[in-house]
């Protein structure tokens, strides 16, 4: 087995505060010997679009980034930072940074899917692709817990992509969020849940949670589901962090017992 921790946050728009507040619970987590932690989307900058593209750094350059890689070579473990604006060439990305223990940027994945929506709350509109580009690439990156297929936030409404993930050889997949409130409540648990059947992986997923400076509300309860569906561990809304164990012997047992990927047939009949 292999422990993961995950970070939950309330970020806010200056990069400095958040670094810090990562720090100190990475200081905790590396105490508890997880191998891996995860931090929510947007958890370098929580704020409005000025804000995103003022700290936009290029990829693999930049203090905050090199920030992170020290952090991660502290603290010996694989650092997972959920999203932070990245610019590429002229455009920025929100994009997940994947640190192993000896500092290096591994890999990443921008989002492909913009949160471009109306939601029954105090902000109402929600134009991420005005502040973002989507990102075209799907991204899996090999770890001392398995694995891990790359989400963020609103993939999780996209069973294909999770499903795409699987086929790559996943058993886990991570889904850093900024789930609102008001959709938070009403889908992410279900979401998080039916991903993690369907693909038979384990779903680690590490949320946003409170009220922001942006007087943004947030859901939080971060969690784990194993390849049942079972939810392992979670938070509420508070900020804090979490710790449990990743066993591969349950995911070789749901998938031995439940075949699925043998029994898929949609893909073939499509072709035929």
């Amino acid at each position: 087995m292999s422990k993961v921790g995950i970070i939950q946050m309330t970020s806010g728009p200056d990069p400095k505060d958040n670094l810090a507040y990562i720090d100190k619970q990475l200081d905790v987590l590396s105490k508890s010997g997880v191998k891996l932690v995860l931090t929510p989307e947007n958890s370098i900058v929580f704020g409005n679009k000025i804000d995103y593209h003022k700290h936009a750094e290029i990829f693999g350059e930049g203090v905050i980034q090199r920030s992170l890689s020290q952090l991660a070579k502290k603290y010996q473990l694989w650092l997972v930072i959920g999203s932070m604006p990245i610019r590429q060439e002229q455009r920025v990305t929100t994009t997940t940074l994947v640190y192993s223990p000896d500092g290096e940027l591994v890999d990443y994945y921008d989002k492909l899917h913009m949160f471009d929506v109306d939601v029954a709350d105090n902000h109402s509109r929600y134009r991420e692709s005005e502040t973002f580009a989507a990102g075209n690439r799907l991204s899996l990156v090999d770890t001392d817990i398995g694995r891990v297929g790359l989400s963020i936030c609103y993939d999780v409404r996209f069973p294909h992509m999770y499903s795409e993930l699987r086929k790559q050889g996943a058993n886990v997949i991570l889904v850093p969020a900024a789930f609102t409130a008001t959709t938070g409540k009403a889908h992410w648990e279900t979401l998080l849940r039916s991903r993690a059947i369907e693909t038979q992986c384990w779903i680690i997923a590490s949320g946003q949670g409170g009220v922001h400076p942006c007087n943004r509300e947030t859901w939080g309860h971060s969690m784990i589901i194993d390849p049942w569906g079972n939810v392992v561990m979670k938070l509420d809304q508070k900020s804090g962090v979490l710790v449990a164990d990743i066993d591969h012997n349950i995911t070789k047992t749901v998938r031995a017992n439940m075949p699925l990927a043998e029994h898929a047939r949609f893909t073939s009949i499509l072709k035929s």
